[in-house]
């Protein structure tokens, strides 16, 4: 199979495209049971030089023929990157354990159950705080790989883990702050595509904030849906961009250009050239809606505003396209459970500026 080196160095963050330090992360645990990464790459059609170019990106399709085949060929779909291999039919099995819980809630517990019988290094819990329900996901043992492979364990179990609980309740679970416990990595601008619009590092352990309310949703899938969904699974969900993800970053973009306007879905999609029915339908495809892009655009201005400036309430609510005041109180404290003078006393860490 020919080595593909073309489209490899699309701007950041483009769906089509895969950035290296995410190939390099699932090459990073072959080595412990004597593949060689260059064999592998080879026969997914991926040129091995690219490995060295910090700044190279791969065609979406040759990372997740990457990804299935280094399954097959370890026997492993945890990469090599635990003591213990997870044998290929792992993930059907957390599935199954999964698919007749009653709730997202009891649903993430089974699969933090499952987690800790199969591996050792990784503990997954779930905690509620406040309004938001955070995925924690704690390293209790040192992974027996370098600093790329750790990277890349705590960025595939996460995606793991929400692709899956995604696909059980048949509902978008968009994840809305994210922290992780290392160093920005070098494909580190991947990240608001990838996982969410605000994340950060350098934590003590990794934490993925939703909202709690949806812990109650109902696990809508079957066995019937399962058979399907196992053909393609786990790469299906764990693959990092699906369908043209950035068209979410776009709605984002012209919402904050219009601001302090508010323009409406319809509005939106003339300026994309789509009709409002289909960029419903595809923002639903990649896990979010219009409404959650506009509330979250504002919610993450506002706290950003809120403490890292010494704008005046007002003119941050008005700002952002709010009524009144009173308004931007009810939405500031249903963001995040507190108003946003308080927030500010909380959290304002840097010397204010105007």
């Amino acid at each position: 199979m020919p080595s593909v080196a073309a489209n490899s160095r699309r701007s950041a963050g483009s769906p089509s495209t895969v950035a290296i330090g995410f190939v390099s992360g699932i090459l990073s645990g072959v080595s412990r049971i004597g593949l060689t990464a260059e064999a592998l790459l080879e026969h997914a059609g991926i040129a091995t030089h690219l490995l060295h170019d910090r700044s190279a990106r791969i065609p979406v399709a040759r990372y997740a023929a990457l990804y299935r085949l280094i399954n097959e060929s370890l026997d492993d779909e945890g990469f090599a990157l635990f003591s213990r291999p997870l044998r290929r039919g792992s993930f059907e099995f957390l599935c199954r354990a999964a698919l007749s819980a009653a709730n997202l809630e009891q649903a993430l517990e089974r699969i933090a159950r499952f987690l800790r019988v199969v591996q050792d290094e990784l503990e997954v819990e779930v905690e509620t705080s406040g309004r938001a329900a955070v995925i924690v996901i704690s390293e209790e043992q040192a992974l027996p790989v370098g600093a790329a492979g750790r990277v890349f364990a705590f960025e595939w179990l996460l995606r793991m883990i929400h692709g899956l609980a995604a696909w059980l309740v048949a509902h978008p679970l968009p994840l809305d702050e994210v922290s992780f416990p290392y160093p920005p990595p070098l494909h580190a601008a991947d990240y608001e595509l990838v996982f969410a619009p605000r994340y950060t590092f350098d934590a003590p352990r990794l934490e993925a904030r939703f909202p709690a309310e949806w812990l109650a949703l109902p696990v809508r899938r079957d066995e019937a849906a399962l058979r399907v969904f196992l053909v393609d699974a786990p790469a299906s969900i764990t693959t990092l961009y699906r369908r043209d993800r950035a068209l979410g970053l776009r709605v984002r973009e012209h919402l904050r250009a219009a601001l302090p306007e508010q323009p409406t879905l319809p509005a939106i999609a003339r300026r994309l050239l789509l009709s409002p029915r289909t960029l419903h339908r595809r923002l639903e495809d990649e896990g979010t809606s219009f409404r959650a892009i506009k509330d979250g655009l504002r919610r993450d201005l506002a706290i950003d505003w809120l403490t890292k400036t010494a704008r005046p309430l007002s003119r941050i609510g008005a700002d952002l396209g709010f009524a009144d005041a009173a308004v931007f109180y009810r939405a500031f404290s249903a963001w995040t459970g507190s108003g946003p003078r308080e927030y500010r006393k909380r959290f304002r860490h840097t010397p204010p500026a105007a």
